[in-house]
């Protein structure tokens, strides 16, 4: 009878002692059946050139570098990197390095694709880091957690759901159960898919847009009017002009702006 991942897994950490650190985020993947359902949904070729963000120890990197035509592993903890090196070395089309990933950049000339278990605590950094780079990817297969993976893909409005819609789409593809890794987390993931990434961009002020993003969700139960006049300092008449010739209603709450309404405001927006 063949080992499980599950076993497979817990060996391999015991016998290399490793112990998973929270500060980055370790959790590993354990269940075999979620394992084919993100490379189902990654869709691979042999022309793709895949990212992958922290490798861990390898399970879903094996699976990428045996589809792909070239995949990039970029993995912060040292051991770990030793490690990959050491096991990996069958994979001639796999590279790893050894990184931190919000410093990274990309080192690829055309299109490739991120393909990751992030870690819960920087997800959205590192998502909004990519989405904006010069090369972004052409799509993004990524699990998070759940909670944040619904914000994103929400109907309703919030500050990572905008953030993220202004440069590209995304849906939630499945969800995961906690007990799907190990140590088991606290929170059950989901994975989700952006795309689309960077289409149909606007021409604004980004800076200025998303400082005034920022304002808009400070509280998100308080009244748009409410919380862009007292994070911006401006009186409410003034705010309250600058929100009807944008053609948002002042009593409004953030959650119910859509993003044509931000832009609307940004551009709209005198100091």
């Amino acid at each position: 009878m063949n080992p499980t991942l599950e076993q497979t897994t817990k060996e391999f950490l015991k016998k290399h002692n490793i112990r998973p650190l929270k500060k980055l985020g370790q959790n590993f993947l354990i269940d075999k059946t979620i394992l084919d359902k993100i490379i189902l949904a990654s869709q691979l070729t042999k022309d793709d050139i895949v990212l992958e963000i922290g490798p861990g120890i390898g399970t879903l990197t094996q699976e990428l570098a045996r589809t792909a035509d070239r995949t990039v592993a970029v993995e912060k903890d040292k051991q770990l990197v030793k490690l990959l090196k050491t096991n990996l070395t069958e994979f001639k089309n796999l590279e790893i390095i050894e990184s931190d990933i919000i410093k990274f950049s990309p080192p690829f000339k055309h299109n490739y694709k991120i393909i990751a278990n992030l870690p819960y605590n920087i997800a959205l950094l590192i998502i909004r880091k990519f989405i904006e780079e010069k090369n972004p990817p052409k799509e993004m297969i990524l699990m998070l957690q759940k909670e944040v993976a619904q914000k994103i893909c929400s109907e309703k409005s919030s500050l990572p759901k905008i953030a993220i819609e202004l440069y590209a789409k995304s849906k939630i593809l499945f969800f995961v159960p906690k007990e799907s890794f190990f140590p088991i987390p606290k929170v059950d993931g989901a994975v989700i898919k952006i795309f689309d990434i960077q289409k149909n961009v606007p021409k604004i002020d980004k800076d200025l847009f998303f400082k005034i993003l920022k304002t808009g969700f400070a509280h998100p139960r308080k009244t748009i009017l409410n919380n862009l006049s007292k994070k911006l300092e401006m009186r409410k008449e003034k705010v309250n002009s600058w929100l009807k010739n944008s053609k948002i209603n002042p009593q409004k709450r953030p959650e119910d702006l859509k993003l044509k309404e931000w832009i609307n405001l940004t551009n709209g927006f005198d100091s």
